[in-house]
């Protein structure tokens, strides 16, 4: 059986929103040619009427088709249809997550396939960062375009020559959302999805939730400064371990659950009093020195041998020496998590002004990781504002190994970015929220198959863009900063 299957998987809201908005004018006769010319179905008849139903507009390409066979404005003969900008695309995201991102996430999530059509789906709208790169393909050598699958995208979580062999057969894996941050079933999806590609999610500081055990193979279980709900059977359990010293998104600040959100079962999750405010210190009282951060990971090694160590971090200016004593100190895994992440819960003051961009961080941690002469005995994993299939391979083309992926998945299961996170139930689409009756709103086969087909599309683009570069495999890309350009630059 393929677990990976692709899966159509709409949508389950009512209206589905799209970029452009098709209505039809009072002339509109119904003759019912735009159904017939238009194959995207945006136009159909409702069973056992003659007339044309509302417009599917999210299925609508815009210009794209204007021009083409056809095109149901030109070729209508009335002139009833209109195709407009739809009022409320402009009022999704912001320049990192622009609309265009959301919509073809969601895209990917119901599809499986890779976007057409004009919709950005590769960068947003910052001016900076990720956003500022791209690859070099001017001289494209690439292998014929049937042969992406000789192409290999998988990676090694352990380059150190004891402990577990552990790969993953695509360049990433899940970062560490919390119970009571989001909910059981959107962490279950992630799990689920996580388990189908053979890759890894991370519970969070909020603790091991009995309903995580069926995919303890493919969980990693984090160890944050407050502790909450760490012991010895959840270190047991699991095949990696994270100590979480640092957040990208909120860095020198610790972790936050606000009152509203710590519900009963949270609270005795993490062995709190409900309906308080939760908040993790700021960093590790136990931890001063490397010698220090060797004994933490000591500790968990005499509980659990075969465990590997992820060590996550932000990025102060320093980044490079914490990062080669993590080493020393025996992680497996080095996880650099940068400040465009986290939910809506994270304070912006704190996202844009205190830790280092992540794209610095990683080709610094990289060269100095090689400078040491340990870099291919560690692991290089990415974290914080990496979006799409294309911020997974500049980061690795920066320095990493791959990524870790958080906010993407939420968009697939409908996530629109108001940043409500935080606010009184939490998430109305039952994403981030504790509120028993907004976690229902997602089950777990379809949020699953949401995230399976949104990593499906991505390891095709990955795919092809590797067979566009001339490579076969994800590991020769890493350190490639000749084949990234400056878009500015013409």
């Amino acid at each position: 059986m393929n677990h990976t299957e692709i899966k159509p998987c709409t949508t389950t809201y009512r209206n589905e929103i799209g970029k452009y908005l098709v209505s039809l004018e009072d002339s509109c006769f119904h003759c019912g040619l735009c159904m017939k010319m238009c194959p995207y179905s945006v136009f159909e008849r409702m069973d056992g009427f003659n007339y044309i139903s509302t417009p599917k507009s999210a299925n609508c390409l815009g210009p794209d088709c204007k021009e083409g066979p056809f095109s149901c404005v030109t070729k209508c003969p009335v002139e009833a249809i209109k195709i407009e900008i739809d009022p409320q695309w402009k009022t999704l995201g912001d320049y990192r997550w622009t609309p265009d991102l959301i919509i073809t996430t969601w895209q990917q999530a119901e599809s499986g396939e890779i976007p057409q059509g004009t919709l950005e789906y590769k960068i947003g709208a910052s001016a900076g960062g990720f956003d500022k790169f791209g690859f070099v393909l001017d001289n494209e050598h690439a292998l014929p375009s049937d042969k992406t699958d000789k192409i290999s995208t998988s990676i090694s979580l352990n380059r150190r020559g004891e402990g577990a062999l552990i790969d993953i057969p695509v360049p990433w894996y899940g970062a560490g959302m919390s119970f009571g941050s989001i909910s059981i079933p959107t962490m279950l999806a992630r799990a689920a999805a996580a388990k189908a590609w053979g890759t890894f999610t991370s519970t969070g500081e909020g603790g091991y939730p009995d309903e995580l055990s069926a995919y303890s193979d493919w969980i990693i279980t984090q160890i944050a400064t407050g502790l909450f709900g760490v012991s010895e059977e959840t270190i047991k359990c699991t095949r990696i371990i994270e100590f979480k010293y640092a957040q990208g998104a909120k860095p020198g600040l610790g972790g936050h659950l606000l009152g509203d959100k710590n519900t009963p079962s949270v609270a005795a999750m993490r062995e709190a009093v409900p309906w308080t405010s939760l908040f993790s210190p700021f960093p590790f009282h136990s931890v001063y020195s490397v010698e220090d951060h060797k004994k933490h990971i000591d500790w968990v090694k005499t509980i659990n041998p075969e465990t590997l160590i992820s060590v996550k971090v932000s990025t102060p200016s320093d980044v490079d020496m914490v990062a080669v004593g993590s080493y020393y100190a025996g992680a497996n895994i080095i996880h650099l998590d940068g400040g465009y992440g986290g939910t809506g819960a994270a304070p912006e003051i704190a996202k844009k002004n205190i830790a280092m961009p992540i794209e610095y961080a990683i080709t610094k941690v990289h060269k100095f990781l090689q400078e040491e002469g340990v870099r291919d005995e560690i692991v290089l994993m990415a974290s914080g504002g990496i979006r799409t299939a294309h911020d997974i391979a500049k980061a690795i083309a920066l320095g990493a190994d791959g990524a870790i992926i958080g906010t993407s998945e939420l968009v697939a299961l409908g996530c629109v970015r108001c940043g409500n996170c935080e606010s009184g139930r939490g998430c109305p689409r039952g994403i981030a929220t504790t509120d028993p009756e907004l976690e229902n709103l997602i089950s777990l086969s379809w949020g699953t198959q949401r995230i399976i087909n949104l990593y499906a599309s991505w390891h095709k683009q990955l795919k092809l863009l590797l067979m566009k570069l001339g490579l076969k495999d994800i590991r020769e890309l890493r350190g490639r900063t000749d084949l990234l350009r400056n878009t500015d630059e013409k």
